[in-house]
């Protein structure tokens, strides 16, 4: 019976980088998919175009997630299209770093209701409809600095760790319906927003990982979709590393 059930996916932050990774990724396994964004419809609409491009549909929606009003945008635009959401993968995510001292309330804020509140109330929506279904997969994208912290992002670290905590919190209130909740926690990935940095920078980071290399977005898409498949339906509340080795 599941076999013919054509599953759908929504990703927060899916316009580019790890978000269009796991987007592509999805859609390879067959999903239809959502991507939401919060800025560049050029770049969403890209992403959905090569999501098509695997034999599926892919719409894109701008939803602040960090709000109710936004969520709900994004996940009553989601049924209408497609009459179910089998898959969240919280992915929305900013970063406003600096030292725990120079740190304004503002910036705190900031990335905790994109990180960490956004992902709550996608998790609350999700739940709803996934816990109807008797079927679902919540799967958040949480970070190595969420793991062993990061001088210089408290508040990005205290987002992503908090991640973990509702992941596991999931886990254990939506198990018996049959819904997953699980966290992956990527390491240096080489994206946009890190290839800005200083070599110095990346030259410090690279001595930490063991397998002496940056990640790709692929390689957490492959995570990504590995959890979000039918066959990982006896994993839950875990948090996978994709970080060559570095939160050892």
């Amino acid at each position: 019976m599941s076999e013919q059930i054509q599953r759908t996916a929504i990703v927060t932050g899916g316009s580019r980088g790890i978000g269009r990774a796991v987007c592509v990724a999805l859609a390879k396994s067959g999903m239809n998919v959502v991507v939401n964004y919060a800025g560049s419809a050029s770049a969403a609409e890209e992403t959905a175009q090569l999501c098509a491009e695997q034999g599926v549909q892919a719409i894109a929606v701008q939803a602040d997630v960090s709000t109710e009003q936004g969520c709900a945008l994004l996940f009553d635009t989601a049924t209408n299209q497609f009459g179910r959401v089998d898959v969240l993968v919280n992915n929305a995510g900013i970063t406003r770093d600096n030292l725990v001292m120079r740190l304004t309330e503002e910036d705190f804020d900031a990335v905790i209701n994109t990180n960490l509140k956004g992902a709550f109330l996608c998790a609350k929506k999700a739940a709803r409809i996934m816990m109807k279904q008797r079927y679902g997969r919540i799967i958040s994208i949480s970070s190595v600095v969420g793991v062993r912290g990061n001088a210089g992002q408290a508040n990005y670290a205290a987002s992503k760790a908090g991640l973990i905590g509702l992941t596991k919190s999931l886990a254990k209130e939506l198990g018996s319906r049959g819904v997953t909740a699980n966290a992956v926690a990527p390491g240096f990935i080489d994206t946009d927003m890190t290839k800005v940095l200083p070599d110095a920078v990346k030259e410090n980071i690279l001595s930490q990982i063991p397998l002496g290399n940056f990640g790709k977005p692929e390689d957490v898409a492959a995570a990504v979709a590995f959890l979000a498949a039918e066959q990982a339906g006896y994993i839950t509340g875990q948090v996978l590393c994709v970080d060559g080795g570095m939160a050892m």
